[in-house]
């Protein structure tokens, strides 16, 4: 089974935990280290010959443009995760339409290609902020990463379908999930992030802190279980700062947060190997079918 592996392009000081303590307008003052993070692991996937989607921030490929063309020209599917990294809480819908074009607009003038897909900074796409589907759509993305079903303070949809299906927006303006719907003009395809179901309630089991924080024979063992039991591929997310043990600290940050940022970065490289050798992936647009999404 296909798995679908995503990489959210973005650097260490860019991260909501560190948004208060980082101010937005000297994130050029700060050591850049996404580039060098991030062709490790285009080179780890050559090794092991595997192809993910890259959710790369506008703000990033501005200033790192080979880069961009590098994941292009591996053969791996680059889509967007907006441009400036804000929640989209923080954004009127007007900031939040600018950031979303601007950022596919850089992306597919580096690539030369089309950017279907989008994911939001922290998976910020909550019940409040509908009306984000809307401007996807309007901006032409064909798809959505950004619906995460759990409880957390800065993000999440606990009532929302595990997996993937149509985002439909009904004629009252309200979006539902509808998952054996044909995508239209009013839909949007969502790929949620992969949640296990135990006990009663959605575990986060596919990526980012939750991978970190975990033993790996966990993880392993719950996304087994998505595969094998419930028969359904899982969406598979990390970040390139996250095989960097050795960043910059930031100053200033709250326990929670930098519990949440700094947990086992030194473990999570030898983990991301064991996974690439324990499951199958691919892109999003080759594991879920892009052409059905167009």
């Amino acid at each position: 089974m296909l798995n679908a592996l995503t990489i959210d392009v973005e650097d260490y000081f860019q991260v909501s935990a560190f948004e208060r303590h980082v101010c937005r307008n000297e994130w050029d003052s700060y050591e850049l280290r996404v580039e060098r993070n991030t062709r490790r692991i285009l080179q780890m996937l050559d090794e092991y010959s595997v192809k993910a989607t890259f959710f790369v921030l506008g703000w990033v490929a501005e200033r790192c443009p080979q880069l961009v063309k590098a994941i292009a020209a591996a053969g791996h599917e680059v889509a967007s995760h907006g441009y400036g990294h804000q929640r989209i809480p923080c954004l009127s819908r007007g900031e939040f339409r600018e950031d979303v074009r601007r950022s596919k607009s850089l992306l597919e003038d580096l690539t030369g290609a089309p950017v279907y897909g989008y994911r939001a900074p922290s998976y910020s796409i909550s019940r409040t902020t509908f009306w984000a589907f809307d401007e996807l759509l309007a901006a032409g993305y064909r798809y959505d990463s950004s619906v995460f079903p759990v409880r957390h303070d800065f993000y999440g949809i606990p009532d929302w379908p595990r997996f993937s299906g149509w985002a439909v927006r009904h004629e009252s303006g309200a979006w539902e999930s509808a998952l054996t719907k044909q995508g239209d003009r009013d839909s949007l395809f969502e790929l949620p992030i992969t949640t296990l179901r135990l006990g009663g309630r959605n575990l986060p089991i596919a990526g980012g802190g939750y991978f970190r924080l975990f033993p790996y024979a966990f993880s392993r063992w719950g996304l087994q279980q998505i595969n094998r039991q419930e028969r359904k591929p899982f969406v598979f997310y990390l970040h390139p700062w996250e095989l960097d043990p050795d960043q910059p600290q930031i100053s200033g940050a709250g326990a929670k947060s930098r519990f949440r940022h700094y947990l086992n970065l030194h473990k999570t490289e030898a983990r991301f190997r064991q996974l690439l050798q324990d499951f199958s992936f691919a892109p999003i647009s080759q594991s879920m079918d892009l052409e059905a999404m167009r």
